[in-house]
């Protein structure tokens, strides 16, 4: 019964809304069309169970409406998991469309419009089947390609100061060059930042008692990362990948709140609305690190 509101809430009104979109967005250029929607060849590949139709009235309305329903209950499967609702990711969607603005919202819908219509979509301003499948697409391409692993000449050992755990074993404190680096200079414009009041020493280094930002998880082995799937039998594709990011030395687990890499929905709660996550998706950006959106903790080096 709750599906048949829904989808006769957004059928009401179908008029209109190309017109009132294209107001919104930029136009395109001579020789120029929208990007062609993507298929989900991906992997770990999203399956979203839960059609919704795509009209919406031209004020976003009844999109909004449909939005504050969704980001709870739009059902879709991810690492063989099921998963409910897309709140986790509120703030990679608003960076995404370049507004900070809550998914109940008139202006989000609109600002989700727009960038629609970039992806060649329905420009309705929900966050439907579509949509997600193709923001999640844009996530994904955006992470690390050459996942080779490093050679011992990439990497470089980072002191223990630089670790969530300090007293983490010195062949577990490995980090491509390159990747530390940048690491190094994202980390002194955080603690540059009086928003985040990140404790640190008179030489611009993090406290010994500051956890947030230190890094959790670098470099890892092949062997190490079988060690670890032995280990968690039940991590799944959402978590321990066979060809893991970290075998390159450029993906970086840190810490940003809660227990530092569990994907139990409760604990990515938590961790998403720390100020040092929410200035991870703000910033990070600059400094060349992608997030992986499933797990709030980890980016990748991508320059």
């Amino acid at each position: 019964m709750k599906y048949l509101r829904i989808h006769l809430a957004i059928l009401v009104v179908a008029i209109g809304v190309l017109v009132t979109v294209m107001s919104l967005a930029p136009q395109v250029g001579r020789g120029q069309s929208p990007e062609p929607k993507k298929n989900s060849r991906v992997k770990p590949t999203v399956m979203i169970t839960d059609s919704r139709a795509v009209a919406a009235a031209p004020s976003f309305a009844n999109a909004a409406v449909l939005n504050s329903t969704l980001k709870d209950d739009l059902s879709w499967i991810f690492g063989n998991k099921q998963q409910h609702g897309w709140y986790l990711y509120n703030l990679l969607i608003q960076e995404t469309i370049d507004r900070q603005a809550e998914p109940e919202s008139n202006d989000f819908a609109s600002a989700l419009s727009v960038w629609q219509l970039r992806k060649g979509l329905a420009p309705n301003g929900i966050l439907d089947e579509d949509s997600w499948k193709a923001m999640f697409i844009e996530w994904q391409s955006n992470r690390l390609k050459d996942k080779t692993p490093a050679q011992p000449d990439q990497l470089l050992t980072a002191p223990p100061s630089d670790f969530y755990d300090p007293e983490r074993l010195e062949e577990l404190r490995q980090v491509e060059r390159t990747t530390y680096a940048a690491y190094k200079q994202m980390l002194a414009a955080a603690i540059a930042d009086p928003t985040l009041k990140l404790a640190h020493k008179s030489n611009g280094e993090l406290a010994d008692s500051e956890k947030f930002l230190k890094i959790v998880s670098a470099f890892r082995s092949r062997e190490y990362q079988e060690k670890l799937r032995r280990e968690s039998p039940k991590a799944g594709s959402a978590g321990l990948a066979v060809n893991s990011p970290h075998f390159s030395g450029r993906a970086l687990d840190l810490y940003v709140g809660g227990d530092p890499v569990d994907t139990k929905d409760s604990n990515r709660a938590i961790q998403v609305k720390t100020p040092a996550y929410k200035w991870l998706v703000r910033n990070a950006a600059r400094f060349g690190f992608r997030p992986y959106f499933y797990e709030p903790w980890h980016w990748e080096y991508v320059k």
